[in-house]
C-alpha cells in the first residue's frame, strides 16, 4: 500500500478551514474534503501502484463513501509546516454492535514517502480511532510482499493473525493478504465509556 514517485512540492492547499483531528511534531491529521481533489489526484498520478482514485469523477465517488466515522472515515496526513498531503488513511467497513471494528487502508505519497510521516500519522489515526471513534479493533490486510507496510503496522504493535487467500480484488485479480490487527487495550487507549452501540452483555 505504500508507494512513491513524482516531484517535490511544498505548498499550502487552498480551500476552506480544516479541523485538525490530531497533531504530532511534524504532521497533522484531518478529514479529506472536496477541496483536496486537485492535490490528491496529483499525488496519486505521481505514485506507483496506488489503488486510489485518479480522476475527478472517481475522487468524488471516493469522497462519498465517508461519513465521519459512522461507517467509514477518510483521513489525510499533512505536513504541519506547509499543509502538503503526505499520506492517506481510510478507516473502512466500520461495524458497531459487538464487533466495534474498522479496516485500515493507507498510502504514502511522493515526494514525502520514506521520511517517517506515515508512521507519525498512523499514531494519530490510532488515537482518533480508539479514543474518538471508540473502536475496539482495527484490521489491516496487507500483501505479503509489501514489507514497508508490514513494518509500519508492526512498529505500532499490530499482531499477525494469519493469511487469507483470494481476500481482496486488486489489479484485476483476487489476491491473498496477510491479516494484521490491533485492539484498543493492546495500544493502551481504552475510552472511559464504550460506544453506545456496544451491548451491555
Amino acid at each position: 500500500m505504500i508507494a512513491s514517485g513524482g516531484t517535490e512540492e511544498n505548498r499550502q492547499t487552498a480551500g476552506a478551514p480544516r479541523v485538525d483531528l490530531g497533531r504530532s511534531p511534524r504532521v497533522v491529521l484531518r478529514r479529506i474534503t472536496s477541496h483536496d481533489q486537485d492535490e490528491f489526484l496529483e499525488r496519486v498520478r505521481a505514485g506507483v501502484g496506488l489503488n486510489l482514485p485518479a480522476t475527478p469523477a472517481a475522487f468524488q465517488a471516493f469522497l462519498g463513501r465517508f461519513d465521519e466515522g459512522r461507517s467509514a472515515e477518510g483521513l489525510l496526513i499533512c505536513l504541519r509546516d506547509t499543509g502538503a498531503i503526505a499520506g492517506n488513511v481510510n478507516i473502512n467497513s466500520i461495524i458497531r454492535g459487538r464487533f466495534q471494528n474498522g479496516s485500515l487502508g493507507y498510502a504514502s505519497f511522493a515526494p514525502h514517502a520514506g521520511r517517517g510521516y506515515m508512521s507519525e500519522g498512523l499514531g494519530l489515526v490510532l488515537r482518533h480511532a480508539f479514543d474518538e471513534l471508540r473502536l475496539h479493533r482495527l484490521e489491516a490486510q496487507i500483501r505479503p510482499e509489501n514489507q514497508a507496510s508490514i513494518k509500519l503496522v508492526k512498529r505500532h504493535g499490530f499482531r499477525y493473525e494469519g493469511y487469507s487467500p483470494d481476500l481482496l480484488f486488486i489489479d484485476g485479480a483476487w489476491r491473498g493478504h496477510d491479516r494484521w490487527a490491533l485492539t484498543n487495550d493492546m495500544h493502551g487507549i481504552v475510552p472511559d465509556a464504550p460506544h453506545p452501540t456496544l451491548p451491555d452483555r
